[in-house]
Formats: C-alpha cells, structure tokens, sequence
C-alpha cells in the first residue's frame, strides 16, 4: 500500500475512479486497523454487483493528511452507527 501520493499517483488514482465509475467506487477510511495501527488507511471498494475490497490503498499518519491524498471530486458521507468501530468515514 503507497504512502505518497505524488501527482502520477493522484492521477492514477483518478483514472481508477474514472474507469471503475459504473462499479460505484468508495473509499473507505479507517483509523489505526490492525494491519496498519500508526496510521489512517483508506482502501477503494468497488460496491457493485457487490462489495469487493480492492489492494488500493493510501495511508497517512493524521486523517487530514489522508483526506488531502484522496482523489479529487469525491463527496464525503459519516460513517453509519453499523459500521466497524475502526471506520471513520466513506468517500465516494
């Protein structure tokens, strides 16, 4: 999993989102999980037919810095009271 995101990075990200557009593509953030416990980790889920984690992820020590690394053009929504207690917030 990348912890830079450069402007190469950005864009393939980007490009990802793009292309994996009709998938419905989200972003899910965690804080600390255990594979990852110093950071904030998003990991891209393609949510349809069904939801399959991808091995696409970013990770940054503060959730500021975690936002900032998410590709641009994605709108925030909280987290439901049904999530893993780990899951901060979805980006899609």
């Amino acid at each position: 999993m990348s912890t830079d995101v450069t402007a190469p990075c950005r864009a393939l990200l980007e490009q990802m989102q793009a292309q994996f557009r009709e998938r419905l593509p989200m972003w899910v953030v965690t804080e600390r999980p255990r594979d990852f416990p110093n950071d904030y980790v998003a990991r891209l889920h393609l949510t349809l037919p069904t939801n399959v984690p991808t091995a696409v992820g970013i990770r940054r020590p503060t959730l500021g810095e975690l936002r900032a690394a998410l590709p641009r053009g994605l709108h925030r929504l909280e987290r439901s009271p049904a999530d893993d207690p780990v899951i901060v917030e979805v980006w899609l």
